[in-house]
């Protein structure tokens, strides 16, 4: 079996080939013109992950949100668990880059954190 996915790691987009046996184990990966690519394209396969960026509501502050991201690649199949907690969540001004806005956010064992400082 054959999976062809596009390489996400970087602006080239590389069309990236896994192949698998019949218990689902990779036995090629080509397409990819860097070692990431083929990073990814094992771990697409296996056990995809993303990282999360969205924005936070600001209570108390001049701007009405801040900017935050998943500290680390969430699990891909919980990113709509991720989404409800942080459209229900806001954080108190001041904010720094690099406060955590939600600590294991669903339960991933992952911080959700803020990318921008707001006052």
């Amino acid at each position: 079996m054959k999976k062809d996915l596009t390489c996400i790691n970087c602006p080239l987009g590389c069309l990236v080939t896994v192949t698998m046996d019949e218990e689902g184990n990779i036995t090629d990966v080509t397409g990819n013109t860097c070692k990431r690519g083929e990073v990814y394209a094992r771990n697409e396969v296996k056990n995809p992950v993303r990282v999360v960026t969205s924005t936070v509501k600001l209570d108390g502050g001049k701007e009405y949100s801040v900017s935050v991201k998943t500290a680390d690649a969430i699990p891909k199949n919980k990113m709509n668990e991720v989404m409800d907690e942080i459209n229900k969540a806001s954080i108190t001004a001041p904010v720094h880059v690099g406060d955590i806005v939600i600590e294991n956010i669903a339960d991933t064992g992952i911080s959700l954190i803020a990318t921008a400082n707001r006052k």
